[in-house]
């Protein structure tokens, strides 16, 4: 029982690293680029006024950055696992939203020159699970998990 519990710790541990890292090159590949290139594949979502997407052009790369660095020091669990969550649902929703209309944008997240498609659907459908996963753990359980 011991060992299967501490399989399991070990296992949240890689996912929650490895969640924060994605978010970590995520804020990378957004901050090494003028902000008014992320702006533009945020704009194409066509759902944020012009002021909006400014914002969020601005800010949510650093907030990746926060995001990232605290799931990968394991700090602030409880408030890193559901804002990593809320960002990947948000993000995932309006990327289904997309490509069932059939536009042929940029998904935004690693930069520009990726295309929404299943491939991107699958990646960050799957990064939404293991975060939610995550928030699951670090809500219900205590200090110990994730």
């Amino acid at each position: 029982m011991a060992s299967s519990n501490r399989l399991a710790r070990s296992l949240l541990l890689v996912l929650r690293v490895a969640l924060g890292a994605v978010f970590l090159y995520a804020a990378w590949t957004k901050l090494r680029e003028p902000w008014p290139i992320f702006a533009m594949a945020i704009d194409a979502y066509g759902v944020l006024p012009e002021r909006a997407v400014m914002v969020v052009a601005r800010t949510l790369p650093w907030a990746e950055l926060a995001i990232g660095l605290l799931l990968i020091a394991g700090l602030w669990r409880r408030v890193a696992t559901p804002a990593a969550s809320l960002v990947l649902l948000l993000f995932f929703g309006l990327m289904v939203r997309a490509y069932a209309q059939g536009k042929q944008i940029d998904c935004g997240c690693f930069g520009l020159g990726e295309a929404i498609s299943w491939r991107t659907l699958l990646r960050d459908g799957s990064l939404l699970a293991g975060s939610l996963l995550l928030t699951l753990v670090s809500l219900r359980g205590g200090r110990n998990n994730a």
